[in-house]
C-alpha cells in the first residue's frame, strides 16, 4: 500500500467489537481512520477519542451500509475530512438472528444480504473507483471480514449468516483477481469464535463458554487478535498477498 501512513482507512461498523479493535489498532499504526457507525454515536466518539489521544487522526461518520446513498455519503465525507482513501475494512455486518432455516423470516434474510453482501460489494466499488491506478488513484488495500461460519455452515444457528460470509469469500477472490494489476489488494479475515457482544445480542450469552471445548486452542479469540491480522493485510508487509482468506480461529 503505497504511502500507507498518509491515506485514510475506512472501517465500517467500527463503534464496538472487532470493528472498534481494528480502528484502534490501525489508528495507532499511523493510518487516519474513519470510524463508521450506524446508531451508537457515543461509542464511535469514544473510539475516535482513544485514537486521537494516542496521537492519531480519526473521525466518526454515521452511515447505514445497507443503503447505497449512505455509502456514497460515507466516502465523500471521508475524502473531505481525511483526504485520499488508501484502505477499506468491510467489517459492518448483521447475523439476522439465530434461526433454523425452516423458521427463518424473509426479512432476516433480506437484512443479512443487504448489509453483509450488498453493502460490502458497494463499499468496495466506491473504494476501487478511488484507489485504482487505472482511474488515477494510488492503489490500496481492501480487507473483508468473513467468518469461519462460511466453512462450517452454521447449522442449527445461522445458516443464512454463514451463506452471506461464503459470498464474501467468493467476492474477495474474484475482486482480488479483477483489480490485481490496478494497485489494489483484496483479502479477507475469517474470525472464529471471538469475545464480543454478538453472542449476548443474539440471546445466547453462554455460547462462547459452551463452544470453547470445540476450539483446538481451548479458548475464544479476542477482537485485538483479529485486528492484528487485518492490520497486516492492510500494510506493506502483505504486499504480495491478495485473494487470500486468512482464518483466525484457534484451529477450529
Amino acid at each position: 500500500m503505497s504511502g500507507e501512513n498518509h491515506r485514510a482507512v475506512i472501517v465500517t461498523g467500527a463503534s464496538r467489537g472487532i470493528g472498534a479493535a481494528i480502528a484502534r489498532l490501525v489508528g495507532a499504526n499511523g493510518f487516519p481512520v474513519v470510524v463508521n457507525f450506524l446508531r451508537n454515536s457515543a461509542a464511535a466518539d469514544e473510539v475516535v477519542r482513544e485514537i486521537v489521544s494516542g496521537g492519531g487522526r480519526a473521525v466518526a461518520i454515521a452511515a447505514d451500509i445497507s443503503r447505497e446513498e449512505e455509502i456514497l455519503r460515507l466516502f465523500e465525507t471521508t475524502a473531505r475530512e481525511l483526504g485520499p482513501i488508501g484502505g477499506l475494512v468491510n467489517n459492518a455486518g448483521v447475523t439476522g438472528g439465530l434461526f433454523r432455516v425452516d423458521a427463518l423470516p424473509a426479512q432476516a434474510v433480506a437484512q443479512v444480504l443487504a448489509t453483509n453482501v450488498a453493502g460490502t460489494i458497494l463499499c468496495s466499488r466506491e473504494a476501487v473507483r478511488r484507489m485504482s491506478v487505472r482511474r488515477g488513484g494510488m492503489g490500496g488495500s481492501i480487507v473483508n471480514i468473513s467468518s469461519l461460519a462460511a466453512r462450517t455452515g452454521g447449522a442449527g444457528e445461522w445458516v443464512h449468516y454463514a451463506a452471506s460470509k461464503g459470498a464474501i469469500d467468493s467476492f474477495t477472490i474474484g475482486l482480488a483477481r479483477e483489480v490485481a494489476r490496478e494497485g489494489i489488494r483484496v483479502n479477507a479475515v475469517a474470525p472464529g469464535l471471538v469475545e464480543t457482544d454478538l453472542h449476548a445480542d443474539n440471546g445466547v450469552p453462554d455460547r462462547l463458554e459452551r463452544l470453547a471445548p470445540s476450539i483446538p486452542m481451548g479458548r475464544p479469540g479476542t477482537p485485538r487478535e483479529i485486528a492484528q491480522g487485518v492490520l497486516w493485510l492492510l500494510s506493506a508487509a502483505a504486499s504480495y498477498t491478495t485473494g487470500t482468506i486468512l482464518e483466525i480461529g484457534g484451529g477450529r
